[in-house]
């Protein structure tokens, strides 16, 4: 039975016809197939299989094992980093099926969760106690031992790895696996380097260091005893005495390993894979912890944390983009990248497809293009039509076919039913722009763009383009009347004809008017006013009531906002600094286009100031000191305040 999207509506169970489980088992696979990718719907279907006829054994009826099995297998399927699952499932097949069936079920869950160390541990045990033959345990140990050895967390099984070589009384063994775990950073590493030191003393000197090692330490001893009567005891305590300085030395820098990566391990919340979504703070650790490996330069390290990291993190595509990434700048690592496009494309929703994209360059990188077409058309099948991915696909065809052919590809796709209007505007703007920008036909982009936009005043990505296409061709002095001509053109039909928002029509107009004054000749200035007026409008100050003569009076019924009003307050109730700050962000976050308001503005609310400090100097005077200007007689400052408020500025 093929495992894909829709595929779990093929599952039936045969037992029952008719009867109540027959019922609730066709409700929950209903359920699953109207929303695959709920996974709390998946969880109640998996628990109700399992606990069909009181629980499975070999003894259970053949629709009810095909029906756990079928469950399962889509389940892990669509879920495939749950070890958790595949341990209880490895445990259902023992039962069911015995210790073959059990030990391919171990194996598929392996292959998906490479990293898992409770997995392997799990496998582990299970073969000790399915198996005798002690090389063929040592050879699942060590298989496992690559793939979670150099975990932070791997403790568990180390621990079951020398208690393998202890059930078996292989010291020697025992003595090079914790050889091989004192170089690791990991939690509980003092605890290793002990027993570590305390089988040293026991074991032949020969056994304490690589040969090369013991040979170097050697000869140093003989040049440094050269002429001395050292018996072969006191040799041997000399050469154990360097063995042991050298050992401390590895432990001192796996001491300092392990304090360096802790304060990102502390950090990793949740190890494992889930659907849930995980904190920021988890996320940002990630990001870090990878930079902190990267920047170590150790290439075993850090492939190890970025595999762990894409299965914590498996639904975030930001890790596979950065891990593919960091892998592509390797040498000699394309197939390795080509392996991680695979798997981030079983565990990044399609909905995200950027990645898939990504791949599909990628493939016609290599020179497979064939490979590219066929995941540029994965995407459209699943997602529909989008412009992205058919541009991308277009660009595709227009480097290995022309022009013509990427033209013809979206013609092909705007003449489609399917593709709504707004895509189809993009598809047409597109074609123009590959006309004007690849062919080098100007005219023949802008005879499209003239004669198609009457389907598409509905569209932004066409209005848009089409405006800019006219603002970027080549002009000259002669042909600078023509192409502001042509401009305007474009832009009135757009203000007249287009359906758009006022703000998309705002922006355009904005555009066009950087335009005018950047591009055109004498009279860009004049129409520059014009339009600026028509689309910005201007700020003017509501008429000032008759009992309001003072400036700051006109200015508050002008600006009514509560930052503003508290200015005005009297002495004793001064507002506090941040509210003038307010004021003065508030205008700053205004356009460009209303700065003489906002000057006239100002100027009124520093007479408004002016006048206020004149009254404060005369009923406290204690706070005088703002300047020559309140020297002044009163008469005269408030002259100067409202001369500065006046509209004329």
């Amino acid at each position: 039975m093929a495992y894909g999207r829709g595929s779990i509506a093929e599952v039936v169970y045969t037992g029952d016809e008719g009867g109540e489980v027959a019922i609730a088992v066709r409700k929950l696979l209903d359920n699953v197939a109207a929303n695959e990718d709920d996974f709390d719907l998946w969880a109640q279907l998996v628990t109700y299989v399992e606990g069909l006829e009181g629980g499975l054994t070999r003894n259970s009826s053949p629709s009810s094992i095909e029906l756990f099995r079928n469950v399962y297998d889509h389940f892990l399927a669509k879920f495939p980093l749950f070890f958790g699952y595949w341990k209880k499932y490895a445990d259902a097949e023992f039962t069911i099926g015995g210790s073959e069936a059990a030990e391919l079920v171990y194996e598929r869950g392996v292959s998906c969760v490479q990293n898992s160390v409770d997995l392997w541990v799990n496998y582990c045990i299970f073969k000790e106690t399915t198996t005798h033959d002690p090389d063929i345990m040592r050879e699942l140990y060590e298989r496992a031992a690559q793939c979670v050895g150099l975990d932070y967390m791997s403790h568990p099984f180390w621990d079951k790895y020398l208690e393998l070589e202890r059930r078996f009384n292989n010291e020697a063994n025992m003595f090079k696996i914790l050889e091989r775990i004192i170089h690791i950073p990991m939690h509980q590493y003092g605890r290793y380097f002990s027993h570590f030191q305390t089988m040293a003393a026991t074991r032949p000197v020969e056994e304490l260091a690589p040969p090369e090692v013991i040979r170097d330490f050697t000869n140093q001893l003989v040049e440094q005893f050269q002429g001395q009567n050292k018996s072969q005891l006191e040799f041997e305590r000399e050469l154990r005495g360097m063995v042991d300085r050298l050992h401390l030395e590895i432990n001192h820098r796996t001491s300092a390993e392990t304090q360096k990566r802790w304060p990102f391990e502390e950090k990793v919340k949740r190890p494992y894979f889930h659907v849930h979504e995980l904190e920021e703070t988890e996320l940002a650790n990630w990001r870090k912890y990878l930079d902190f490996e990267e920047a170590e330069g150790d290439y075993v390290r850090t492939v190890f944390l970025y595999e762990r990291c894409v299965v914590t993190c498996a639904l975030y595509d930001e890790f596979w983009f950065r891990y593919i990434r960091w892998m592509s700048a390797k040498e000699g690592k394309e197939e390795e990248v080509h392996v991680l496009y695979m798997r981030a494309a079983v565990y990044v929703p399609i909905a995200r497809y950027s990645i898939r994209l990504l791949w599909a360059r990628f493939e016609e990188s290599v020179g497979r293009v064939n490979y590219a077409n066929l995941l540029y058309d994965a995407v459209l099948d699943v997602m529909g039509p989008n412009t992205e991915t058919i541009v991308a696909k277009a660009n595709t065809i227009r480097r290995y076919d022309g022009v013509e052919a990427a033209v013809a590809f979206y013609e092909d796709y705007i003449n489609t039913k399917t593709t709504d209007i707004y895509l189809q505007g993009a598809l047409v703007a597109e074609q123009a722009r590959l006309l004007w920008k690849v062919k080098g036909s100007a005219d023949e982009a802008r005879k499209l763009f003239s004669s198609k936009y009457r389907w598409y005043l509905d569209s932004r990505y066409f209005l848009i383009n089409w405006l800019q296409f006219e603002i970027d061709s080549a002009t000259t002095g002669e042909t600078e009347e023509q192409t502001h001509e042509r401009v305007k053109k474009v832009h009135d039909l757009i203000r007249k004809e287009g359906r758009l928002g006022p703000h998309v029509l705002r922006d355009l107009s904005h555009h066009y008017m950087v335009f005018l004054l950047e591009r055109c000749g004498k009279t860009g200035a004049k129409e520059y006013v014009v339009l600026d007026r028509e689309v910005n409008g201007y700020v003017q100050s509501p008429p000032s009531p008759p009992s309001s003569p003072l400036p700051h009076r006109r200015a508050k019924s002008a600006l009514t906002t509560p930052q503003f009003i508290t200015v005005m307050r009297p002495l004793d109730n001064r507002p506090a600094p941040v509210t003038v700050f307010a004021i003065m962000q508030t205008y700053t976050n205004l356009s460009l286009c209303h700065i003489p308001s906002v000057l006239l503005l100002f100027a009124r609310l520093l007479g408004t100031l002016l006048c206020f400090l004149v009254s404060v100097s005369s009923a406290h005077p204690q706070h005088v000191g703002f300047g020559s200007v309140l020297r002044h007689p009163l008469s005269h400052r408030c002259k100067i305040a409202n001369t500065l408020s006046s509209p004329s500025l």
